[in-house]
């Protein structure tokens, strides 16, 4: 599975509106289909793209994106029962990330609908699959003097977050809650035997602690 490429543009060409670029990488050539923010790269003589592989019987396809979370976003959403990739690039050329997780965090479902291929139920469905994800990656606002390296965010501490986040949610704490725990794993991102158990026992202490406080202040 090919998962990043970096080499030197030989050919561009555009086909039935989809872009495609031609890239050297050590001597082979793979084509590429792009997104078109990325026209303006296409004038260098070397590009670098996070790539998502497709394989089927007589053929691979290759969907090359400028950064991994665009990437990984993609994926997420082949993995949408219904979804195909292009539908997925449709999505990713009409609006950004920010765009697109604004529009699930507030319900804004006009915007998925104005894609073709996606109709009333693909909608639901999409926000019924994505919106967890969405919520971990686009509203958990870090405080600033907590600020972390996002290249530390491994996988695993990507599937922690997942999973302390779910872990509340079925608890029913709030969002505001939430991100409090998620502040606490960004502190602590170093730290190789950070698990979700430990988590969520430093979290609920820290917030039944803060419970007290407020009761003992209240009925003085």
């Amino acid at each position: 599975m090919i998962s990043w490429i970096k080499g030197e543009i030989i050919e561009t060409w555009i086909e039935t509106k989809k872009i495609y670029v031609l890239i050297n990488c050590q001597g082979l050539g793979y084509e590429v289909q792009i997104l078109e923010s990325l026209k303006k790269n296409l004038d260098k003589n070397i590009i670098t793209l996070w790539i998502h592989q497709i394989k089927r019987e007589d053929s691979d396809f290759f969907f090359g994106f400028e950064d991994k979370e665009k990437r990984d976003f993609f994926r997420d959403l082949l993995k949408v029962k219904g979804i195909g990739p292009q539908i997925g690039m449709s999505l990713l050329n009409k609006y950004d990330l920010k765009q697109i997780f604004n529009s699930i965090r507030i319900e804004n479902k006009e915007l998925f609908k104005s894609i073709p291929g996606i109709g009333q139920k693909m909608t639901e469905r999409l926000f019924l699959e994505l919106k967890n994800k969405v919520i971990v990656t686009s509203e958990i606002n870090i405080d600033p003097n907590e600020k972390i390296n996002n290249s530390k965010l491994t996988q695993e501490i990507k599937n922690l977050i997942d999973d302390v986040d779910l872990a509340l949610k079925s608890l029913s704490y709030s969002l505001k809650e939430r991100k409090k725990a998620i502040n606490l794993i960004s502190t602590k991102v170093d730290q190789s035997n950070l698990s979700t158990q430990k988590v969520l026992k430093s979290f609920t202490f820290e917030v039944l602690l803060k419970d007290s406080l407020d009761f003992l202040e209240k009925n003085k």
